[in-house]
């Protein structure tokens, strides 16, 4: 489009404080799960402009393999594991089932959620993305119980087949209400995922905001673009560079 774009490394949180000021002026992909209060106090004195969704369906939750549906007949049902713990056991866990969570420092919902509910699991920290990564790939090359908390999008669902675990509700009543247990499971929160500029972005650049009007992207795009990069060793570059080679007829109508 013409414009000279400079792309700043910033963080999560403090992010919104250099939008909010001007110092930074677009973020295209803001997951409101995890924006602290910063973001909805500067959205709220109309410093920073929610300009709608990018089209990123999130997803966190207990993801296993399909094969594991027939050894817990019940799945994708949560209450299912309350039959078969053992087909999800290891040595170290038997007869309890085995379920991988985030890294210690990622927090601790599953194993609060595992409490909770009464679920006849233990809560197994990963050492870190890649070490779960590498524990899942495994365990379904060899056809292995796997359950763990997971996220998308991510390029794993580019090459992976996984399902969900479904909870009761997950209704924003069910999350903010009483104690969950079981019959009355709500699982975890779902973000959205917004595009935002700063409050004078659509005056000084209007070409540039419709722009952000138009841009979308969704979750197959995105896991197939992350995997080009994390997984065939292609630059940022030289990925977008083939996506948009592929898919001229998408972002010319969000430039034109």
């Amino acid at each position: 489009m013409g414009f000279d774009v400079e792309y700043v490394t910033a963080g999560a949180v403090p992010q919104f404080t250099a939008i909010a000021d001007g110092s930074l002026h677009f973020q295209p992909e803001v997951w409101t799960n995890n924006v602290g209060d910063i973001f909805p106090k500067a959205v709220e004195t109309g410093d920073i402009t929610v300009v709608g969704e990018l089209g990123l369906t999130p997803l966190e939750g207990w993801f296993y393999p399909p094969y594991m549906e027939a050894q817990c007949p019940g799945l994708p049902a949560y209450s299912a594991l309350y039959e078969c713990p053992q087909a999800f056991a290891a040595a170290d866990t038997f007869p309890n089932g085995r379920l991988i969570t985030y890294p210690a420092d990622w927090g601790t919902r599953s194993s609060d959620q595992v409490k909770a509910i009464d679920l006849p699991f233990q809560a197994v920290a990963g050492g870190s993305e890649g070490a779960m990564l590498a524990e899942m790939k495994s365990a379904i090359a060899a056809e292995q119980p796997m359950l763990m908390m997971f996220w998308q999008p991510h390029w794993i669902f580019a090459e992976i087949e996984l399902n969900v675990v479904e909870w009761d509700s997950s209704s924003p009543d069910c999350l903010a209400g009483v104690d969950q247990a079981k019959g009355n499971a709500c699982g975890f929160a779902q973000a959205t995922v917004q595009k935002i500029v700063h409050k004078d972005f659509a005056d000084k650049w209007p070409a540039a905001f419709k722009f952000v009007q138009a841009y979308s992207l969704n979750n197959d795009a995105q896991n197939t673009l992350i995997q080009r990069v994390d997984q065939d060793g292609l630059s940022v570059e030289d990925a977008v560079a083939e996506w948009m080679k592929a898919n001229e007829a998408t972002w010319r109508a969000w430039t034109s």
